[in-house]
């Protein structure tokens, strides 16, 4: 039974993906997941908010560990992230978005806060990947602030629209854009 947190943890993440923060309940995740209903306070004795928290981290974990594997190119690191919202926008056939924007719209205080220091270790990892790739660093900060922005702002619009059409347009800005910080005239 030691697998049921992790279980209970990516159960939260995709919920959170899917619902948002509200639909996200112990009730909902025990649903998903099928552990028992005693493991909810076992594994979180500080209740929701360290379930998300947790569900959080293990996005921001697997969202940088496939980042550490891209080639160290502007173009393949563009790819590659793009490719983390490609897949899950496919996957989930339009009805899921980013945990972390989820949260980031719903939550107030820690929650909120927890969000932001996400967004702030992808930016940060993307810039130093960038800067490793021969971006000037803070070209490269730039970048990968608007890489973030842009593909979770065209994530939430073709779940909206029901429609790959805004992340397939914003894609391929970015990646237009990631050419030319590849080579600077």
């Amino acid at each position: 039974m030691k697998d049921v947190r992790p279980r209970m943890v990516n159960g939260a993440a995709r919920l959170l993906a899917q619902k948002g923060l509200q639909g996200a309940s112990f009730a909902e995740v025990l649903e998903l997941t099928g552990a028992p209903r005693g493991s909810v306070y076992h594994h979180f004795p500080n209740g929701k908010d360290e379930m998300v928290t947790a569900a959080l981290d293990a996005v921001s974990e697997a969202t940088l560990k496939r980042l550490g594997e891209l080639e160290r190119t502007p173009v393949a690191i563009t790819g590659g992230f793009l490719a983390l919202w490609s897949d899950l926008l496919d996957r989930a056939k339009l009805t899921a978005g980013c945990a972390v924007v989820a949260v980031s719209v719903a939550a107030t205080g820690d929650l909120l806060d927890h969000a932001g220091a996400v967004f702030s270790r992808w930016t940060g990892h993307l810039a130093g990947l960038l800067t490793e790739a021969g971006v000037a660093p803070a070209e490269a900060a730039d970048f990968a602030t608007l890489l973030i922005s842009a593909s979770e702002g065209a994530v939430i619009m073709s779940r909206a629209q029901r429609s790959r059409e805004p992340f397939d347009r914003v894609s391929r800005l970015l990646t237009a854009e990631s050419r030319r910080i590849a080579s600077p005239s």
